[in-house]
């Protein structure tokens, strides 16, 4: 597991102009009803979970329900995809890039073979601590305003070194789906590996719930049947912990 001085999260970035990560927000990036934000910890909480990741530059897609076609921010027309680099980037990775590395420059869009899916790369690589891995989403909590859904991976990124990318399914045919470097692209979310490598659960019945059980059970929901309760008490009690952990040097 990483150290307190060592960074859970590296990122490095290959396309200058790509925006910096930045931490995810509580107001899920301020399109959280205010009740939600306010008084949902849970709702707040998983929002902020992870960075963003921004597209690198301002860019298009359209899908026939065959082929699918790019545009760019100054760009003079559509271009059928297959494969393509983001602009100029192939020979500033050429230049900068050692012997070893050379031809080896990250696709920025590239069509997979199942109908509507594209792979998008973010301009970033990233490494995280021993133990630990990424786990690639689209942004939560954001309502989807545009025509296409994301896929969910899981990447060992302690031991893969590679480009940081979303893969997405559009949705619509025969419509522009606009993608801006100010709105996340996706956001990543940083997760020990002893989590996700098959941890182990069991399935208790009604019966086997103790004294104990019943004691939190009863703490837990009686707050719900006072009508005259403070609003966000799961919330307050949150937040409360974590300033006591913060103060306990945790």
């Amino acid at each position: 597991m990483a150290t307190q001085a060592e960074p859970i999260c590296r990122f490095y970035r290959l396309i200058s102009s790509a925006p910096e990560p930045r931490r995810a927000d509580r107001s899920a990036d301020g399109m959280l009803p205010t009740r939600a934000y306010r008084y949902c910890e849970a709702v707040a909480s998983a929002s902020a979970f992870g960075w963003y990741l921004y597209p690198p530059l301002n860019f298009a897609l359209i899908w026939d329900g065959t082929v699918i076609a790019w545009t760019y921010e100054g760009a003079d027309d559509w271009y059928a995809l297959s494969g393509a680099q983001y602009p100029g980037f192939g020979q500033v990775f050429e230049t900068a890039a050692p012997e070893e590395a050379k031809g080896l420059a990250p696709t920025f869009l590239t069509a997979a073979r199942e109908p509507g899916v594209v792979q998008i790369w973010s301009g970033y690589l990233a490494r995280t601590a021993p133990g630990w891995a990424l786990l690639s989403r689209g942004p939560a909590n954001i309502p989807r305003t545009q025509g296409y859904d994301h896929f969910e991976g899981l990447v060992e990124t302690d031991t893969w070194f590679g480009p940081l990318f979303t893969n997405i399914r559009l949705t619509r045919t025969n419509a522009r789906v606009e993608f801006n470097m100010r709105y996340p692209l996706l956001q990543v979310q940083a997760v020990p590996r002893e989590s996700y490598r098959q941890p182990s659960y069991e399935v208790r019945e009604f019966a086997d719930l103790g004294p104990d059980d019943w004691r939190r059970f009863a703490a837990t929901m009686r707050p719900n049947t006072d009508a005259k309760r403070a609003l966000g008490h799961y919330a307050v009690d949150t937040r409360k912990r974590l300033a006591r952990g913060f103060a306990d040097g945790l």
